[in-house]
Formats: C-alpha cells, sequence, structure tokens
C-alpha cells in the first residue's frame, strides 16, 4: 500500500484526483501500486498531518493562499526525506519549476489540466523510484556490514550505547516478547 497526500485548496479538484486516483491503475512495469489516498485544501493541516503519519508522495498544487506548494514541499521535505514529490498547477511559470527542482527536487511538475494517463503515470514512476532508492539504500549498508564499514544505524546504535550502557540490548523470550529485567521492575 502506498500513502499519497494530495494538497489542492480548490475541493473539486481534490475530489477529481481522489476518483482518479481510486479508479485509474497505477501501474509501472510489472508493479502495480494500490493507493491509500488522504487530501487536504490547507498546507497547514497537512504538514500537521505529515508531522504523525508517513507517506509515499506528496503532490501538491503550486498557488495557495496560505503558502504555495514549493514551501510547502519544503517542509514535508524536512519531515519526510525520503517521499517522492510532484507539483501540480495551472501556472506555466519557469521560475516556479527551476524553484520546485532546486529547493525541494521534485519528481516532476505536471500541468492543469492534466492528462489522466500522464498523470497516473508520473504517479507510478515516482513511487517506483522511491522503492528503488530505498532498496539501494538497504543493499548499500549491507555491502558496508560485510565489507566491515559501519552503517548509519550501527553508528547510531554505538553513540546510545556510549550515553545509556545497555539501552541497546533486548532480552527476547521463546515465544518473541520481550523480557523485562525483573530487578529494574522491583525498582519502579
Amino acid at each position: 500500500m502506498s500513502r499519497v497526500m494530495l494538497l489542492d485548496d480548490e475541493e473539486a479538484i481534490l475530489k477529481s484526483l481522489k476518483r482518479l486516483l481510486r479508479l485509474a491503475p497505477c501501474v509501472m512495469g510489472n508493479k502495480t501500486f494500490t493507493l491509500e489516498v488522504e487530501s487536504f485544501s490547507s498546507p497547514l493541516a497537512a504538514i500537521e498531518r505529515a508531522r504523525h503519519e508517513p507517506f509515499d508522495l506528496f503532490v501538491s498544487d503550486y498557488r495557495m493562499p496560505e503558502m504555495d506548494g514549493i514551501e510547502f514541499l519544503k517542509v514535508v521535505k524536512e519531515l519526510q526525506p525520503d517521499a517522492a514529490r510532484l507539483i501540480l498547477s495551472g501556472y506555466a511559470d519557469l521560475n516556479a519549476l527551476v524553484r520546485a527542482v532546486n529547493e525541494v527536487g521534485i519528481d516532476r511538475f505536471i500541468g492543469k489540466p492534466w492528462n489522466d494517463y500522464e498523470l497516473m503515470s508520473a504517479i507510478a514512476q515516482s513511487l517506483a523510484h522511491r522503492d528503488l532508492m530505498l532498496e539501494n539504500r538497504q543493499l548499500a549498508n549491507l555491502v558496508r556490514m560485510e565489507m566491515g564499514e559501519k552503517t548509519p544505524e550501527a553508528i547510531e546504535a554505538e553513540r546510545l550505547e556510549a550515553l545509556e550502557p545497555g539501552i541497546t540490548q533486548v532480552n527476547w523470550g521463546p515465544d518473541g516478547s520481550v523480557l523485562l529485567d525483573p530487578d529494574l521492575l522491583n525498582k519502579a
């Protein structure tokens, strides 16, 4: 399941996009993406949701009253750097496009009115690219481990262990449960 957030200040656009994403297939090569879609008409409400829930893709309008789509995507990029980002706009502003690419690293700039097939293709390509980037990161970490290099996770575990000895140790029960230290329970 791929989680998609839609942001546009026009409710009719949001309804149209939600209907399209619910009905049209989202396919890239031999991979089909099942989409779970949430929509927002306020960038501030969308940011608040992104603070608490992970998304795989953000699709934002460019021109909105509270903040433009580039500013919105900059904020969510800080919150969720691995999520894909698209801008949907009825304005063919070259400066905005350059800003979106340079400041936010958008995957695609799509014009309104959009072509349904092209939009679904862009969404599928963005999700497939995101999956590939995450897989490549995992493989790079495996190679580092095999070569004896420390992964970022291992470095962080060592840092935490130095601050709080024993914090990274977990006692597992035979059924997969976590066993608590009885000495710690008696002190509480």
